[in-house]
């Protein structure tokens, strides 16, 4: 059986893994001819002593620049290695939800890219692995990419 993926979502925050998963998805659409959806997802609560706290309003306005210059960042990688059809989100939310629920629907997505793991040992605690959930809620096929 010959899968073509056309949408390629590819969440990204910053780590190495998810920078490689993001490179990586460039060359899965560059032979598909798809387009990446590149995404930062921005939590609004926090993990505290006692269960999340929200952010406040200069916390998530820095965020979103932080954001939204990782975003540009991507596409400029993008642009350098002649690839164009890239789409950049930054979306508010829980990270899990919006790769394996919101994003997959409204784009169509048929393959999610993930980084390994994106978080050191304590978020990961917290949080729970946001690629391991992917892999067991996706709507669609999922790459998980190990550091290399």
């Amino acid at each position: 059986m010959d899968q073509t993926y056309q949408t390629v979502l590819v969440g990204v925050d910053g780590s190495s893994q998810a920078n490689e998963a993001f490179e990586k998805a460039i060359e899965v659409a560059r032979r598909n001819n798809g387009r990446v959806l590149v995404v930062k997802v921005i939590e609004q609560q926090v993990p505290s002593t006692m269960g999340f706290a929200p952010l406040g309003e200069s916390v998530l306005a820095q965020e979103e620049k932080d954001a939204n210059e990782l975003i540009e960042e991507c596409k400029a990688y993008a642009n350098s290695v002649s690839f164009e059809n890239v789409e950049g989100l930054v979306v508010y939310g829980s990270a899990k939800n919006v790769l394996t629920v919101e994003l997959p629907e409204k784009y169509g997505v048929d393959l999610i890219m993930v980084g390994q793991s994106g978080l050191n040992a304590v978020e990961r605690f917290i949080t729970g692995s946001i690629a391991s959930y992917v892999i067991r809620q996706a709507p669609c096929d999922v790459l998980v990419i190990t550091p290399s």
